[in-house]
């Protein structure tokens, strides 16, 4: 068994990569930048992406590639590595290895949120760039699962891990946390911090993404813990394990306003299925802060 991972270099790829080695699968790591142990390439040029798929013929093929923010300046480079993307590894899959398991990643934010738990079932919204291109890469899914292609969807909510850069919330509150606790007399600023949403460990939604495409009776699933915090809950539980108070180090900018108030999965279905998150929201912080 061989698996093609496309944006192998974010840490959603890391971990897989690594979850493929404990199972003994040979991964192939695809990235659009330069990253120890992958292939430079890109998921938007169809030659290449057709050429890593009759080269390895791949049992799985994983499509993890995007920039992962919803910020209107990254349009077309999302519309390129999701949307393009998501045709190209289809359509190659389709002419060239039709056993290929593929997954297609998809996101909470392409789905219309009115603060309860979102799951598959539930209705899209384009609320942004990045949301339109989900929702097209979903249809295509849709589209070649007609002819013959086992295309899996995973919709995936907020998750954290190490890897994370310092311009992600969870990274950027527990590296400053870890900076202050040795003397750093630093202010960490914040917007909302009411916003709540999932604190999910990547490594354990890997394993959710690798439970969904090892079977043949479920195509689409939402993977998350269907527990939500709040920003706050995150400073809180981060500055608990060094022994500060939070209120003393943080400065609140106004005005900001959210994207959503509450970011939420209905993990209903992948749980059916026998998959469950291992780590809680406790022991990710303490994973994050390194202890």
């Amino acid at each position: 068994m061989n698996a093609l991972i496309f944006g192998a270099g974010g840490q959603d790829g890391f971990y897989l990569r690594q979850l493929c080695n404990e199972l003994g699968i040979a991964s192939v790591g695809i990235s659009m930048f330069p990253e120890t142990g992958c292939i430079q390439g890109d998921i938007s040029d169809y030659t290449q992406v057709e050429g890593w798929v009759k080269q390895y013929r791949p049992t799985y093929l994983f499509h993890l590639a995007a920039n992962s923010t919803t910020n209107h300046q990254a349009l077309f480079e999302n519309h390129n590595a999701i949307s393009t993307g998501t045709l190209n590894v289809l359509e190659c899959v389709r002419r060239h290895s039709p056993g290929t398991h593929v997954f297609i990643t998809g996101s909470g934010v392409q789905f219309r949120n009115v603060g309860q738990p979102i799951s598959e079932h539930d209705e899209f919204e384009a609320g942004s760039a990045y949301a339109v291109s989900r929702i097209q890469s979903v249809y295509a899914a849709r589209y070649y699962r007609t002819l013959g292609v086992r295309a899996y969807v995973g919709y995936l909510f907020h998750h954290e891990s190490p890897r994370r850069t310092d311009d992600h919330v969870a990274k950027m509150i527990s590296s400053a946390v870890r900076r202050i606790a040795r003397g750093s007399t630093e202010k960490i600023r914040l917007g909302d911090m009411s916003v709540r949403k999932e604190w999910a460990f990547a490594g354990d939604i890997v394993h959710g993404i690798f439970t969904l495409v090892n079977q043949g009776t479920v195509f689409e699933a939402t993977i998350g813990t269907g527990q939500a915090y709040s920003i706050q809950d995150w400073l809180e539980q981060c500055f608990r394990i060094v022994g500060k108070d939070w209120r003393e180090h943080v400065d609140l900018e106004r005005p900001f306003t959210p994207e959503y108030s509450c970011l939420v999965s209905n993990p209903k279905t992948i749980r059916s299925l026998g998959w469950v998150p291992k780590m809680d929201f406790p022991g990710l912080a303490s994973l994050m802060m390194g202890v």
